[in-house]
């Protein structure tokens, strides 16, 4: 189906985005996507919206059917896909409302089925650069346009969830000089890129993950500061979706659609 061609995971605030609303349910080889699918027009361009976690926010990040929220996705035709998220700051010049352009991943969850390849046929993704560059820079350009402070790149380490770190847990990801902490960014990237499928990252900062060693004034995240950090800088990142969505172009031509996975 050519239903589409640019795609969001998201929170179901970004609902607000979308006029005259169709939505889909899509069936998989994998199982069910997190929800059914929303697609309108943005800018011209037919865009697939999904909220990662379920439209009821009911689904845990190591539950997340990864890959047929992917899978769903190429099945619309989407080339290109946005994916948004809350995140926690690791270093201390990563402040609550920054964004964040991560271009590398460490991931530390486990138990998720993270490929497409179950054989027979066995390939190996190179995962040098997880991310697309080239939605990496529309994304920082458009950052910086509407005045949000953006770093254009940085490292997210990926737990397992749900839970939060442990001071300790924390304490050895910023000795490490990684940037960001998620739970959901892997494999959602990795399996888009074994697709074929640009992917860019927008990590929203909302906390200080478990505090900062040598800071005793930064407190431990909790879960009711992610939503209200989050809740206030929405405007901005549904302005910067906007932008991103005018800015690109249908059917680019990009390196990603070569790297990915033959015959997926």
């Amino acid at each position: 189906m050519n239903k589409a061609n640019i795609g969001i995971f998201g929170g179901s605030g970004f609902y607000s985005l979308l006029d005259n609303v169709e939505e889909i349910a899509v069936d998989t080889p994998y199982g069910a996507p997190s929800d059914r699918i929303a697609i309108a027009e943005i800018a011209g361009k037919k865009v697939a919206f999904l909220p990662r976690h379920g439209k009821n926010h009911q689904l845990p990040p190591h539950l997340i059917n990864y890959r047929a929220n992917l899978w769903a996705m190429k099945s619309l035709g989407v080339q290109q896909i946005i994916g948004p998220c809350a995140a926690g700051s690791l270093q201390e010049h990563v402040k609550p409302g920054d964004f964040v352009i991560v271009d590398q991943f460490v991931n530390r969850t486990w138990g998720r089925t993270d490929s497409f390849v179950e054989g027979p046929n066995v390939a190996h993704l190179s995962a040098a650069e997880p991310y697309c560059g080239r939605l990496r820079k529309i994304a920082a350009a458009n950052a910086k346009k509407i005045g949000v402070p953006t770093h254009d790149q940085g490292t997210v380490v990926v737990i397992q969830g749900p839970r939060f770190s442990t001071k300790a847990e924390s304490k050895e990801f910023s000795r490490n000089g990684w940037e960001v902490i998620n739970m959901t960014q892997y494999p959602e990237g990795i399996l888009a890129k074994e697709l074929g499928i640009c992917y860019v990252n927008i990590a929203l900062i909302t906390d200080y993950d478990a505090g900062l060693e040598g800071n005793p004034d930064i407190k431990p995240v909790t879960h009711e500061e992610v939503l209200k950090v989050f809740s206030s800088n929405n405007d901005k990142l549904k302005k910067l979706l906007l932008a991103m969505i005018d800015d690109l172009q249908l059917n680019p031509e990009c390196n990603c659609k070569n790297e990915g996975i033959a015959g997926l």
